[in-house]
């Protein structure tokens, strides 16, 4: 990967149910490090989609007595549109019926078969409907009368037809020693940890085909069979670059991805079959998979069979996008689940929103309006206040970048906030409405430090809350080839001589 470069996906999502806050909160991560990516001066090429194969469904096709094809343009044209919902800046959105794909995954299963990887026998044990997962054994329980997967709480079932396999067991030693050599190929670390233990237990070989249904790619050369919907949902990342054509711009400049961003269930699907598949046909694997939690409503995960799913539109009409974007990456902790309800997001967009970041902008801008003509000149005669907020600043942005290379949103989002509690506070200690009075130029100063941190604290927050970030860096005339992070370099935004203009309230408090 070229270090300028920089390739990020959601999981493709499966349409066979409406979208949840679950499939906002992955694509939305996901946004948020593409943005901050592109504001930090790289290439990103950002994908998302939908996986539209397997037997659930058909299932789901079945029960809306439409043919599969039709039913999944139906849905996945839902997904589609959640993307412009949700204001994500992804560059393109695959969907695994298209021929591209197609072409992708018979090319990827040939190398497997030519590489001896693949082998045809017969596949007996538990099947998920639900995950499209097989199960071993102790990972399977008695409860109310049903077997189900410890691992995701779905129901299984016994599987008995002949499967392709490919030879995962093989691949034990090497994936070890890959995870090794890449410490950070798994974040967080915990996930990386029940991954190396996992592995370390035992692989077996996986069944990679099935001929109890229809509804999927069929194995080249042997129509009986269908490709395993994990082999050929995957296999996206690499066809939405074009491969098989590996001298294509796009395959060259960003394979191998750079970032996968997954939900805590699909680890083991991205973590342990997908670098084999990629070893085994001698293709480089990510760079990256960051497991995020999940989403809960209450402490159960939100699901449809549970009937607990919280509609991101819904609360996004009510609220606004913003507010969902920022509420999701501030009070959800990027490793472990986590639950949200109504009252913790009408207080977090009211805390951090509305009354800090919001009135830091609202307070200043009104300010400069109403009293200097929306002009203000720096003379650059820094006080010891002023000093101290910008050292102060200069400390909460080190480890920005590090923090959002190594998806640690969480201290990313706190650090920034805090920048804003500073300048909300110096403006209430140096008290630019006396200094009118008293002291213009030390006046001019303090308002033009506070626009600039306010400029700061916009580019920062950009890639959360895009829209409102937006408003105001436009009415600070910074136009979008300057909204970079060449400022952490302790580079100044704002020129010495600036006119700004109006800005509206951008947030309003919940009562």
């Amino acid at each position: 990967m070229k270090q300028d470069n920089f390739y990020i996906t959601t999981p493709i999502y499966y349409p066979s149910g409406q979208p949840h806050m679950g499939h906002a909160y992955s694509s939305i991560i996901a946004d948020v490090f593409a943005r901050f990516k592109r504001n930090d001066n790289s290439s990103v090429f950002f994908l998302t989609g939908t996986d539209e194969h397997g037997l659930k469904i058909q299932k789901s096709a079945e029960k809306n007595n439409l043919e599969p094809q039709i039913y999944c343009d139906k849905i996945s044209k839902v997904f589609n549109d959640l993307t412009k919902v949700l204001n994500l800046s992804n560059d393109d959105f695959i969907r695994t019926t298209e021929n591209r794909h197609h072409l992708a995954v018979k090319d990827l299963w040939k190398k497997l078969l030519d590489s001896g990887d693949i082998y045809l026998s017969k596949y007996k044990g538990w099947y998920s409907v639900s995950d499209e997962a097989y199960y071993n054994l102790d990972e399977v329980v008695d409860k109310d009368g049903k077997k189900i997967s410890t691992y995701s709480g779905s129901t299984v079932e016994w599987v008995e037809e002949d499967s392709f396999f490919f030879k995962l067991s093989a691949w034990q030693d090497k994936l070890l020693d890959f995870y090794n050599k890449n410490e950070k190929f798994i974040l967080p670390i915990s996930r990386r940890n029940e991954v190396i233990n996992f592995v370390k237990s035992g692989l077996k070989d996986l069944s990679v085909s099935r001929t109890s249904f229809t509804w999927g790619i069929k194995v080249p050369n042997d129509d009986k069979h269908v490709i395993y919907v994990w082999l050929d949902a995957l296999t996206n990342y690499l066809s939405a670059l074009n491969y098989p054509n590996v001298q294509d711009k796009l395959y060259k400049n960003f394979w191998p991805a750079s970032l996968h961003v997954i939900g805590k269930d699909i680890l083991r699907f991205h973590a342990i079959y997908w670098p084999a598949f990629l070893m085994a046909a001698d293709i480089k694997p990510p760079n990256r998979v960051f497991s995020h939690g999940w989403i809960l409503s209450g402490d159960e995960k939100m699901s449809k069979s549970k009937g607990n799913i919280l509609d991101p539109i819904e609360i996004i009409n009510t609220y606004g996008v913003d507010q969902l974007r920022y509420y999701l990456m501030k009070e959800v902790s990027h490793g472990s689940d986590g639950s949200i309800s109504l009252q913790s997001l009408k207080n977090c967009i009211n805390s951090d929103l509305a009354n800090n970041y919001g009135n830091l902008c609202q307070r200043v801008f009104s300010f400069v309006k109403n009293n200097c003509q929306n002009q203000i000149t720096n003379t650059k005669a820094l006080s010891e206040s002023d000093t101290k907020l910008i050292t102060d600043t200069k400390l909460l942005l080190k480890n920005l970048r590090e923090n959002m290379n190594n998806q640690n949103l969480n201290d990313y989002i706190k650090s920034v906030i805090n920048i804003s509690f500073l300048t909300n506070k110096y403006i209430n200690d140096e008290e630019p409405w006396k200094l009118k009075k008293t002291d213009t130029n030390r006046m001019s100063n303090t308002l033009h430090l506070a626009l600039e941190q306010i400029a700061k604290i916009s580019i920062l927050l950009n890639p959360i809350i895009p829209n409102s970030t937006s408003k105001v860096l436009e009415a600070l005339n910074i136009d979008k080839k300057s909204r970079n992070l060449s400022f952490l370099d302790e580079k100044n935004i704002l020129e010495d001589k600036i006119k700004i203009n109006n800005l509206n309230i951008l947030f309003k408090k919940i009562e």
